[in-house]
């Protein structure tokens, strides 16, 4: 069972700034005080934006399927961060755009790797406030974050979206491509073990914050922003 550990966040936008735990009158102000803040549940009003400091970074992290490049690309991409968005769906797919459709995506996959995390280093050295697709699986990657987050003294947040394995299949069906039995295994194992940090009140390691949301809350963000 989800266990709350904040308060729903009522107004139309909410800031990432780590604070001691929620507490009644901060729910009564309809919004979250602490590092975790989960915006799940059917009472819950998400926030339209998500603010943040310049020069953070944010890391979007779901099942496959489970809406993290439609959130990048609607309230990132679109919705004009004051930055820039790295999402490895976007690199798979000019990738394929390129290659003879009969040709299986597993012999350039490499390829794809290497030209998304090459576009990630290079938004990273520049300074900029940046969004970043992550499978959840690597946590190697997050650790690279936090490490340029902290080189350049920003921090580093967590935008966790939690999808039931039904929906986000449900999502790989609607998109056209899906991953294997064994892929989704890891990747469900890994987004769980974020979660139970999440619900235990604490960010995952390197993440000043950690924003849970489900597929109804993630719909109503229009913008993920930073600002001075």
């Amino acid at each position: 069972m989800r266990r709350f550990v904040g308060a729903a966040a009522a107004a139309g936008t909410v800031g990432a700034v780590p604070a001691q735990r929620a507490g009644a009158s901060a729910r009564a102000r309809g919004h979250e005080a602490g590092p975790v803040r989960d915006l799940r549940g059917p009472g819950v009003r998400g926030p339209r934006r998500l603010r943040f400091a310049e020069g953070d970074i944010v890391v979007v992290s779901g099942l496959p399927g489970g809406g993290k490049s439609t959130l990048i690309k609607r309230a990132a991409a679109e919705g004009g961060a004051e930055g820039g968005a790295v999402d490895s769906q976007d690199t798979r797919e000019r990738w394929e755009r390129r290659m003879p459709g009969a040709l299986p995506y597993a012999v350039y996959r490499p390829l794809v790797r290497v030209a998304h995390y090459w576009g990630l280093w290079r938004q990273l050295r520049s300074g900029r406030s940046v969004v970043v697709h992550d499978c959840g699986t690597q946590s190697w990657v997050r650790g690279l974050l936090a490490a340029a987050a902290r080189r350049r003294g920003r921090a580093l947040h967590l935008l966790l979206l939690d999808t039931s394995p039904e929906e986000a299949l449900s999502g790989q069906a609607a998109r056209g491509r899906g991953v294997s039995a064994y892929a989704f295994a890891r990747h469900r194992g890994a987004v769980g073990r974020l979660l139970s940090e999440a619900e235990a009140g604490r960010p995952p390691a390197g993440c000043a914050s950690a924003t849970l949301l489900d597929r109804r809350s993630a719909s109503a963000v229009t913008r993920i922003a930073f600002h001075p």
